[in-house]
């Protein structure tokens, strides 16, 4: 500990004193690309993190998954403006999860688990997931603001849901699924998306994201990604892992680090699809 303060907080905030120069830098001053090539490694080690879960011992299936998300992420990231190619991937990815279950058979009581989570594991992680680099490609300057406040939105609701918990915390929110979380530390989360997305409104998006747009944007995007948060606890619960995995100091896998960002980051590109998208 460090003059009182949890070691874990400490952790944290090291890790995105490194980190988040490395994203700003990526978005503003890199190509494109570079800052896609981040978010495609991150995406592949989610996936590979949620399939060690439901798949624990079967690596030829989780590089399978991982396969799969990759080709999932690229076309939609370089076939975005494709509906065809859009559809191809919302219709053909699912197939893959029993198909591969049928080749992978295994204990036969945990196959429609494994089937479920090789269908939906691509399109929960690693397509969310790369809307932020084709917001950064699509509508450039813009669009790097824009992946800029779908990381704040759920990154300042992360911390102000910590601040908030640890300090006022009282009621449960939802016991069973993750005991540490507050109703206390779900409104001081939800305020401090408000709080970053009118900043952004009034800042580095002004002209582009009007206050009027801003507030219930940050709503909706706060209320999903805190529930994007407890999935993916309920998730962890159900397989009795408590982190998804530990290559992130103080945060455990990348998987507990964007679980809200996955939300987040729909609710932004939506938002960027309908106010920003050329007629």
């Amino acid at each position: 500990m460090t003059a009182g303060v949890p070691s874990n907080l400490v952790l944290r905030l090291a890790t995105a004193a490194v980190g988040l120069p490395v994203i700003i830098g990526l978005l503003y001053l890199a190509p494109p690309g570079a800052f896609y090539g981040l978010v495609l490694v991150a995406s592949l080690v989610g996936v590979r993190e949620l399939l060690a879960m439901t798949h624990p011992g079967d690596r030829p299936a989780q590089a399978f998954g991982v396969a799969i998300s990759a080709v999932a992420s690229l076309t939609i990231y370089f076939r975005a403006d494709d509906p065809r190619a859009v559809l191809a991937v919302l219709v053909a990815v699912p197939l893959c999860g029993p198909i591969v279950t049928l080749v992978r058979l295994g204990n036969l009581e945990t196959a429609a688990l494994r089937a479920c989570a090789m269908a939906f594991g691509p399109l929960f992680v690693a397509v969310p997931l790369t809307l932020l680099a084709s917001m950064s490609r699509t509508f450039g300057y813009v669009g790097s603001g824009a992946v800029v406040l779908a990381l704040g939105l759920a990154w300042f609701a992360d911390t102000g849901a910590y601040f908030a918990g640890r300090f006022l915390g009282r009621h449960k929110l939802y016991e069973a699924v993750s005991p540490n979380k507050t109703v206390e530390g779900a409104v001081g989360g939800l305020a401090a998306s408000v709080v970053w997305a009118a900043l952004a409104s009034q800042s580095y998006l002004k002209g582009s994201l009007p206050l009027a747009h801003a507030l219930p944007l940050s709503i909706a995007a706060g209320v999903l990604g805190q529930a994007g948060d407890l999935s993916e606890s309920l998730l962890k619960r159900s397989m009795g892992v408590k982190d998804s995995g530990a290559i992130v100091p103080g945060h455990g896998g990348i998987l507990d680090r964007v679980d809200a960002l996955i939300a987040t980051s729909v609710v932004v590109f939506l938002y960027a699809q309908w106010a920003w998208a050329p007629s």
